[in-house]
């Protein structure tokens, strides 16, 4: 897949749980995305440009894992024609059942065109995409969040804090997938069929310049 074309293809932070109304005069809070499910730890390798050292595009402090790259800089293997990134590849392989990536993200001003959390698709049959869902940001609307770049999820992104979840309930058919903002159900969609997948978060840079992301509170939920 050339390096332009990949686009075109396709934390616990605390928060306040609305209330959906009243039983026998006693307020009862929706469900949280997580009930039911249970955190469950997880391991991950690191993708960057190929010829630089991990610490020349990324840096952790104080529960901060801040990632950036430049659309100039190599890929992540010599040789390769994707997109330059800085990511987590998380070592969490699954075919079926549910899974889910949960993290609280900070959107620098100015990142533009670039993926800041997918699920990939490692194995899977000829001719089918190569991603099951990437949120992409776009230098628009204060900071827009993509779908691909599709759909919008939110706007006024850049410069703050917000927790995203994505819960994929895979199958060996077509699964579910379910994006949540601080909380909300923003996006359902069907996954692209039959694949080995796993989830995978920083910045893979389909834009000019630099872009950033970064992470926190960064939990795997299974049930």
């Amino acid at each position: 897949m050339n390096r332009r074309s990949l686009l075109r293809a396709g934390t616990g932070a605390l928060f306040a749980l609305p209330l959906t109304g009243l039983t026998d005069g006693v307020a009862v809070a929706a469900a949280a995305p997580t009930d039911g499910w249970t955190q469950t730890s997880f391991t991950y390798s690191w993708q960057k440009p190929w010829n630089l050292d991990l610490s020349d595009r990324h840096s952790s402090s104080g529960g901060v894992e801040r990632m950036w790259v430049y659309a100039t800089d190599e890929p992540f293997e010599e040789g390769s024609d994707t997109d330059p990134r800085t990511e987590m590849r998380w070592k969490v392989d699954y075919s079926t059942g549910d899974h889910m990536w949960d993290a609280d993200v900070y959107l620098p001003s100015g990142t533009d065109g670039a993926t800041f959390v997918q699920i990939l698709r490692s194995v899977h049959p000829s001719g089918t995409p190569a991603t099951d869902i990437m949120l992409d940001v776009y230098d628009t609307g204060g900071g827009t969040v993509r779908r691909y770049d599709g759909t919008v999820l939110r706007t006024d992104a850049y410069d703050t804090w917000f927790n995203v979840k994505i819960a994929h309930e895979a199958s060996t058919g077509t699964g579910t997938v379910k994006v949540y903002l601080d909380d909300s159900l923003v996006l359902t969609v069907d996954d692209r069929g039959p694949a080995t997948r796993y989830f995978k978060n920083g910045v893979y840079n389909h834009g000019s310049g630099r872009a950033e992301a970064r992470f926190r509170n960064l939990r795997y939920w299974t049930r």
